[in-house]
This record gives structure tokens, sequence and C-alpha cells, in this order.
């Protein structure tokens, strides 16, 4: 058993649902349950996209023009959505990290002991 699985599972800050998927659609297409596989891998099991958060994101995202999607065959009777960065979707990225370390600096700075 890996020690992450052991650990009550940590909500995603408010705020940073864009930015993990727009991240992780920077590396390469996928299709959403790729994605939410995605981010628990990457931060370790840590991280935990729902269903329920995750597919409304995305929508938002195509109509924003973040993302765009198509569908792809995946397998003899199934078919996948998979979604794509554009070029908006790169510099939304840009700013949602940017906003995301200035917040994190300002927290730092509160909480270090004096």
């Amino acid at each position: 058993m890996h020690i992450n699985d052991r650990q009550p599972r940590t909500e995603i800050p408010p705020g940073t649902l864009y930015m993990l998927i727009l991240k992780t659609l920077s590396r390469e297409p996928l299709h959403g349950y790729a994605i939410a596989q995605q981010i628990k891998r990457t931060s370790e099991g840590i991280l935990q996209v729902e269903e329920g958060s995750l597919y409304p994101a995305l929508q938002r995202m195509l109509l924003k023009g973040w993302a765009t999607d198509e569908w792809i065959q995946a397998g003899p009777k199934r078919r996948a959505r998979v979604y794509h960065l554009t070029p908006l979707g790169r510099k939304q990225l840009e700013s949602e990290v940017s906003d995301f370390n200035r917040v994190m600096q300002a927290i730092v700075r509160v909480i270090q002991p004096a």
C-alpha cells in the first residue's frame, strides 16, 4: 500500500481546479477520466478531482475558449471525448499560475514565524 493511500483525501484548494486541468492538458490532450487520474498520479494521490467538479469545469473551459474537444475511437464500440488546450488556454494557464504563486508567497509570509 502506498503511504498516501492511508491519508484522508485533501480537498483541492478553491480557485485551483482550472489551473490543475490546464496544466495537465498543457502536457498532452486527454479525456476526462485520464485528466483526473493524471492529477491524482502527479500529486502522489493527494489531489483527487471528482467527476462532479471535473466535467462542469471542462464544459466552462470549452465555453471560455480555453480548450477544444474531439471525439475519438477508443475501442471497437467506444468513443472518448479528448480535450486539447488552445492558445487562449495557455495564456490563461500562465495567468492562473502567476496568481497562484503570488497568493502562495503572501500566505507563506503570513504563516512564517516572526
